[in-house]
């Protein structure tokens, strides 16, 4: 069965008599006027059976047919502000492919949170869903299209790692053939291995973390794009990250004008984020604004959920926070020269209550400094010694960090909980379906 139109391509054949292949997601009658609602996976359009200009036996067959039946559609196709997708064809012929026996679980009264992620696998269809999902394919797109024009090399990374990367208390351990190994928790580690080969690289993975949070920032399985760039410093690095989210942004913008309305999505604040730069303020300042706002945070403890929502009511635009204490950040990450209680490290934390996007910083690149690192930390250079072989051929200044694609969807899209930001999250208390 050859699919030759597209409704997203509809405004190209007004006039035409067209076939579309898809599901009814909606009917409406009057009796003597059948409105189908069909979706091809493209987009939207209303399919019309009118009972005084067609055949007793396709007008009985149009009304026959159920909710997320499978069907082929053909007619006329017009343009019609009133239906959605904005177009309508007056049938002139139907083909039930499959058609639906059983009532649709998702009807059109509300369904709480529980029963919509039990039903995932059938909630995917709905109108919102649809648009999610492809704001979400634009921001990977585009995030890949901006590495390219920008000289990174997209090198994927293992998900089987012989140690931690972001510390070992969110660790998924697995048995692999009878040696102890982790599920990844980031490629960073071996970016960091591959600059030496490319100079600028990133990777573009799922990532797993046995985190026990219920947060609505928080999934167990996520994906990041991880990147890291040889001979760089850490306020380069702020300025590719500032100009990656803006590369998207406008992309974004304008690929997804239909589907960041079928959402609601005000988006002048993504506007804002374009026009302005982002702000740039250190660890120490940022907790003194919270302070003044009531906050009992101190200066030698990260950032909790709340404390980050607080602090981006001052702003409109994303923050970079910089030089957080080096106790609450990785054993990779490398000190500053002018004070080695603090990490050159930088997170950016989106507007309006999403939290943190972006986090990296610049790569510890001594061996000595490095070993008594883990040291501190309390691994072992046994775990660590490919890394460490790093340092000791041809170590340079490098500078990385990675984007959480869930955290930038619902950022973007201005959803309630990251749940909705992937197809099948995976949570403290949900693994199924």
């Amino acid at each position: 069965m050859k699919q030759s139109f597209f409704i997203a391509d509809a405004e190209k054949y007004i006039g035409k008599k067209i076939t579309v292949h898809g599901w009814v997601f909606n009917k409406r009658s009057s009796g003597a006027i059948i409105f189908l609602h069909v979706r091809d996976g493209s987009g939207f359009l209303q399919a019309t059976a009118v009972k005084s200009e067609m055949d007793e036996k396709l007008f009985s067959l149009v009304n026959d047919v159920t909710l997320e039946s499978s069907v082929e559609v053909s007619g006329v196709l017009k343009a019609e502000p009133r239906a959605p997708g904005g177009y309508e064809i007056a049938i002139s012929d139907i083909d039930v492919i499959h058609l639906v026996r059983d009532e649709f679980p998702i009807g059109k009264k509300e369904h709480g949170p529980d029963f919509l992620l039990t039903h995932r696998h059938l909630w995917l269809r709905s109108r919102r869903q649809w648009a999610i999902l492809r704001v979400r394919d634009s921001i990977t797109r585009h995030v890949q299209g901006f590495f390219h024009e920008n000289k990174f090399v997209r090198t994927d990374t293992p998900m089987i790692t012989p140690s931690a990367c972001e510390g070992t208390t969110t660790l998924f351990e697995v048995d692999y053939f009878g040696q102890k190994a982790y599920l990844s928790q980031s490629g960073q580690l071996y970016l960091e291995a591959l600059i030496a080969s490319v100079g600028r690289c990133y990777d573009f993975s799922p990532v797993l973390r046995a985190e026990k949070s219920k947060t609505r920032r928080h999934l167990i399985e996520f994906w990041m794009t991880n990147a890291e760039a040889a001979f760089m410093h850490l306020d380069e690095a702020l300025d590719i990250e500032e100009a990656l989210i803006k590369y998207v942004i406008s992309h974004v913008l304008e690929d997804n004008t239909a589907e960041l309305k079928l959402l609601e999505r005000d988006t002048t604040l993504l506007q804002k984020a374009l026009s302005k730069p982002f702000v740039r303020i250190r660890f120490k300042d940022a907790v003194d604004i919270l302070k003044k706002l009531g906050s009992d945070m101190t200066y030698d403890t990260d950032f909790g959920n709340d404390d980050e929502t607080m602090l981006m009511t001052h702003y409109d635009v994303p923050v970079f926070v910089t030089h957080y204490p080096a106790k609450v950040k990785a054993f990779y990450c490398k000190r500053d020269a002018k004070d080695p209680t603090l990490a050159l490290s930088a997170d950016l934390l989106a507007p309006e209550g999403y939290g943190e996007i972006i986090g990296g910083g610049e790569r510890e690149d001594n061996y000595e400094t490095l070993v008594k690192r883990i040291h501190e930390f309390g691994y072992t250079e046994k775990d660590y010694d490919w890394y460490l072989d790093l340092r000791k051929f041809g170590s340079v200044p490098h500078s990385g960090f990675g984007l959480g694609i869930e955290r930038m969807l619902a950022w973007v899209c201005k959803l309630e909980h990251v749940r909705e930001t992937i197809p099948f999250p995976r949570l403290l208390d949900r693994f199924k379906p």
